[in-house]
Formats: structure tokens, sequence, C-alpha cells
């Protein structure tokens, strides 16, 4: 299953929005080490790089495709191609930014307390991620790979994402290795030139990334046509042409 860079950059403004708002809640100003877990192609990290100007910034992700567009975008930034889940720094960091990219890494009871412990002291991680799996446009592409003709290919698709966890959750879990949490959710409404059309690209470059990974062409054709009725029907177009997204995100900032 892979990332393709250039379709994640198709709304690149709506993607990055949401680690501008993350950033600006963060209490750190004496920054000299930070981390960019799961860069992308490197917008969370020119805006990581504009908020800490002084420090010393890489960008981390296991998607060549994504690594070689950050380097390309910014190229005078350290971006490596690593696995997050095999991720072992010598160094602690004053910041360590994760901007929609834990959602697709398992085992957060283990995890997010385990990159608590790679902040310096001070030091605050902060984490945004989609909390958006019972939202439409998931649910119609559960409810498609269930169809029987694509079942038995798509059958662990839905798996491929951690499983939804609520703000207490993750308040409960952080704050005995924290001195201050602060999680919060906001709903975006993603203005989307395009109607049902402009829904599906941007999933294509997102959440419906396993579920069309194991399709042949044909296959994808058919999935699309289903789930584009479907969205087409949960997501009306305005009078003006484009469709309202509503994206709820998670947001989490813990200092240490």
């Amino acid at each position: 299953m892979s990332w393709s860079a250039a379709q994640y950059v198709n709304f690149e403004a709506e993607r990055t929005r949401p680690v501008r708002d993350l950033l600006a809640a963060v209490p750190n100003t004496d920054v000299r080490r930070a981390i960019d877990l799961g860069c992308g192609p490197g917008n969370s990290t020119e805006v990581l790089a504009a908020r800490y100007p002084g420090a010393a910034i890489t960008g981390l992700d296991n998607s060549a495709d994504m690594i070689a567009a950050a380097r390309k975008r910014m190229p005078d930034m350290r971006f490596d191609l690593v696995d997050l889940q095999s991720w072992a720094p010598a160094e602690t960091y004053d910041v360590i930014l994760s901007n929609a990219v834990l959602q697709w890494v398992p085992d957060h009871e283990a995890l997010m307390p385990a990159l608590l412990d790679r902040l310096a002291p001070g030091g605050s991680l902060a984490v945004q991620m989609p909390d958006n799996l019972e939202e439409p446009a998931h649910r119609l592409m559960r409810e498609v790979a269930a169809l029987p003709r694509f079942a038995a290919k798509l059958a662990g698709a839905a798996g491929s994402r951690t499983p939804r966890r609520g703000a207490d959750w993750y308040y409960r879990l952080l704050k005995p290795h924290a001195g201050r949490v602060d999680v919060w959710l906001t709903v975006y409404h993603h203005v989307l030139p395009g109607g049902a059309d402009a829904v599906i690209e941007w999933f294509k470059g997102s959440g419906l990334r396993p579920f069309l990974a194991p399709l042949d062409p044909a296959e994808t054709d058919d999935y699309l046509a289903e789930y584009r009725t479907g969205i087409a029907r949960e997501y009306p177009t305005l009078p003006d042409g484009s469709v309202l997204l509503p994206f709820p995100r998670l947001f989490i900032v813990a200092t240490r």
C-alpha cells in the first residue's frame, strides 16, 4: 500500500490548516531540536520550521515518494526514510510533531508514552489525527468493501487504521507521563470544488488507499462507481458546485 505525494497535495491548503492550529497550541518557545514524524511531502515540516526557525529539524516518513517530494520542497532540510515503528533515536527532542499519521500506527497504548519518553525535559508531543471513522465517507468505504464481489479481496482493508479512541482515553493514557495534557476536537468543514468527485479525490490520498490497493484496475473502477453513488447522496453538491466535507480531527499536546 503505497503513498502518492502528488495525490496527497491536491488538497494541501486544507490538509495543512490543522497542523497550523496544532502548533499554535504548543507552549514551547525555546526549541533547539524538533522532528516531524510522518512528514509526508513536507508541508507540515514547513510549518514546523516557520514556527521554530532556529531549531534543527528533521522530517521522517516511511514512503520513498513522500520523502522525495519533501526533499525537493525543502532541499536544505534533513529528511529520513524510516518506519516509525522501528524508529529508535539516540537524542531527545524539544518538540515531536505528528500530523495525521498515528492513525496508521498500531498499539497507541505503548506508542504514545514511548514518544513522550523521547522528549527533553519540558518538551511537547503534538499530535493531530483524523477522528472520522464513523463519518459517512468511511462508513461507505466499508459498506462497498462488504459487497460480495469485493469482500474476499477487501476483508482486511478496514483494519488498516488504528481503532478510534476518544479524547478521555488519550488523556488518561498520557497524563501519568506528562505535566500537562491538552486534548480537543475540531470539526473542519472543508469546501471542495467539484462535488462528489472532489470527495473521492480527497480520500484517494488517504482513507481509500487500503481499499483500492488490493483491486485490479477494472475492480477499482467498479468500487469507485459504487462509492461515488453513496458519496453523492451523503455529500450533496451545493449551488456553487462545491461540497462541504465535515472532517473531525483530534488534537493532543502533551508537555513533560
